[in-house]
């Protein structure tokens, strides 16, 4: 189960962004996203960085075992459990796990009905709950280790947008 991204399509409106932090808090406020478009302006690329349910699970290697793995694949963290040390966070080779006033924001995807594949206008981002193809990130990870959150996103975005704009260029 898993969500997937066809960057093409991201037009960077951060209308995932807004549902996702409204749907989970009742507010509107980035920093409480548990999904961050990443604008590349130097390329003109919009990239909606989440959890993407990786093979290796970096994150779960939690010491207080604050982090499972739910039924849907997704990250299920313990706030009564977790003691915000930041190993999750540090691990996460994309950037998809942030720690933000005491508390940390990773996709859930909503149940089983993730709200930003949902509000996506342009269908750029999608959900396939029969999904068994998890992506490895054993080779971002090197890439990344020494990066913060932020760096990470913006790292893995240019990544996987560098094949997107070889497309463009034999248009």
């Amino acid at each position: 189960m898993m969500i997937s991204l066809d960057i093409s399509k991201c037009t960077g409106c951060r209308t995932c962004e807004t549902v996702c932090t409204f749907y989970h808090t009742g507010r509107i406020n980035r920093n409480l996203a548990r999904i961050r478009v990443v604008n590349i302006f130097e390329t003109g690329i919009d990239f909606p960085a989440q959890c993407v349910q990786c093979q290796e699970r970096y994150c779960a290697d939690c010491p207080s075992n604050a982090i499972t793995i739910g039924n849907l694949g997704q990250i299920i963290i313990s706030p009564t459990v977790c003691t915000l040390c930041g190993i999750c966070e540090k691990k996460c080779p994309i950037g998809a796990i942030n720690i933000f006033n005491e508390f940390v924001y990773v996709c859930d995807l909503c149940g089983g009905e993730p709200k930003c594949v949902e509000n996506c206008t342009e269908n750029a981002i999608t959900y396939n709950s029969e999904s068994k193809n998890l992506v490895s990130l054993a080779e971002t990870l090197a890439e990344t280790k020494k990066m913060n959150p932020s760096e990470k996103r913006m790292q893995y975005a240019q990544k996987i947008g560098a094949n997107l704009r070889k497309t463009w260029r034999q248009e």
